[in-house]
Formats: structure tokens, sequence, C-alpha cells
């Protein structure tokens, strides 16, 4: 593990090389323990899909321990973008990319979220993963906005519906709805049914530009430049990894 302020086992899985700060980091270590952490993940993900693909089981905890790894990583990166630096050249090239996308888009998220109030979210387990790619996908067959960007709003808004609270806005459900909002795309639905809403978004994606224009129609969803950024980059590794969406799916508030 990573010492002091350094990365920890969660994240990178070292031994100890002192408490001198971000530099104290062999970051040629560090690299090659991502390699590591990211095989093992993606064998981790093969053995869930086994059974069924996409699953309809809850992935093991070998998946979760893997994703979790790497969420904390892509944390790490965020809030050390000089360490980043370090470590991201060191990377083989597919790698890289992906660490700097995911560390990128979480910095934009803690940007946006600077200065609001701590609160204490309530959360339980996700819909199975393979009902909700069956969302996003007929979404997508049927107004033609890519199912890749409907779940990466779904993992920013609710990570894939694990938060229930509404928002401090009053946005209620899995794709975070103000009511009035939901009154014009939500067509008699129920807010809080993940079908529904994901239907709603993409009806929302639509009337704004989408699919031709996504980012005007992000912004029609969260007025942020941070947040269009954010839910690109995510939209982006989706498409790019056949992976990607399994271990999202995974990761926690």
């Amino acid at each position: 593990m990573l010492a002091g302020v350094l990365v920890t086992a969660a994240i990178a899985g070292l031994g100890p090389v002192g408490c001198g700060g971000a530099d104290a980091a062999p970051p040629q270590a560090v690299a090659d323990q991502l390699v590591k952490t990211e095989t093992a993940l993606r064998s981790a993900i093969d053995g869930w899909r086994a059974a069924g693909d996409p699953p309809k089981t809850a992935p093991p905890e070998e998946v979760l321990t893997e994703a979790g790894d790497l969420q904390s990583l892509a944390r790490y990166l965020a809030t050390h973008p000089d360490f980043a630096e370090r470590v991201l050249p060191l990377l083989p090239s597919r790698l890289g990319i992906e660490l700097s996308r995911l560390s990128t888009a979480q910095r934009d998220l803690l940007r946006l979220s600077r200065g609001a109030r701590r609160r204490h979210l309530k959360v339980a387990a996700p819909p199975p993963l393979a009902d909700l790619i069956g969302f996003y996908r007929k979404a997508d067959r049927r107004f033609g906005i890519g199912w890749h960007y409907l779940a990466a709003i779904h993992l920013v808004e609710t990570k894939f519906s694990r938060v229930k609270s509404d928002s401090v806005a009053g946005a209620k459900g899995p794709m975070q709805f103000i009511p009035s909002t939901w009154a014009i795309y939500g067509h008699g639905g129920d807010v809080r049914d993940p079908h529904d809403a994901v239907l709603a978004a993409a009806r929302l994606l639509r009337a704004n530009g989408a699919p031709g224009r996504y980012g005007p129609a992000l912004r029609a969803y969260n007025p942020s430049g941070l947040y269009v950024d954010a839910v690109s980059r995510y939209a982006k590794e989706i498409a790019r990894d056949p992976y990607a969406v399994y271990y999202l799916y995974c990761w926690r508030p």
C-alpha cells in the first residue's frame, strides 16, 4: 500500500514506500500495479458474464472489489493531477486513455459539487444490469439516442439507481427529473421506475438536439459545462470499451 496521503491499498495494492507525500510513490510501480488490477478486473467481469450477458445476477465480490479499486484510483488521480501526469504516460496507451478519461470526468463532478452541503444518501441495490441495458437499448431504438449516453447519465445521476434520495433541488427518481420536467417528458409514467425514467430521458435529449448534437441536449438536462463534459467522457468510455459498463455499474456513490 502507499502510506499517509498516498494511494491506499484499495487503489494500488503496493507495499509501504514512506510518508513523504505523492512524490514518495514510485510512478512506475503504481503503473505496473494498475495493469495488474485492470487485468484482474476484466477476468472477473468475464466470469460474471459467463452465466448470461448482460448479467441478470448481482456482481460477484471479486468484480466489486476490483471495480472499487479502479474507482478509488480515478478519484485519487482526479484530486492529484500532478501525480496523474507522472503515472498516466507509463501505462499502455489504451489504459492510459481510459484512466485519463475517468479521472477527468471525476474531477468535473467534484468541481460541480464543490461547496454543496454533504448529505446522507439513501442507497439500495440497483436493478440487474441486464434490465438496465434492455431499457437503454429500447430507448435507443425508439428515439435514436445512443444507449451509452443514457447509461452515462444514469451513472452520474444515481449510480445506476443505487441512490434513492431526491436531489437538493427536488429532482426525483433514477434519472433525477424535477416534477415540471417530468410532466413534459414522463408521458404518464412513474418517475421512480427505471424503465419509465430512461425513456423520459431519451425524449428530453431528443427534443433538445440529440443525437445530432449531444452537447446542447445534455445542457438541457443540466446547464453545466462540467456536467456535459463528465457525461460525455463516461459515454465515450462505455462506447469504446466493452468492459466499461460492467465496472461502472459497480461504482458506489
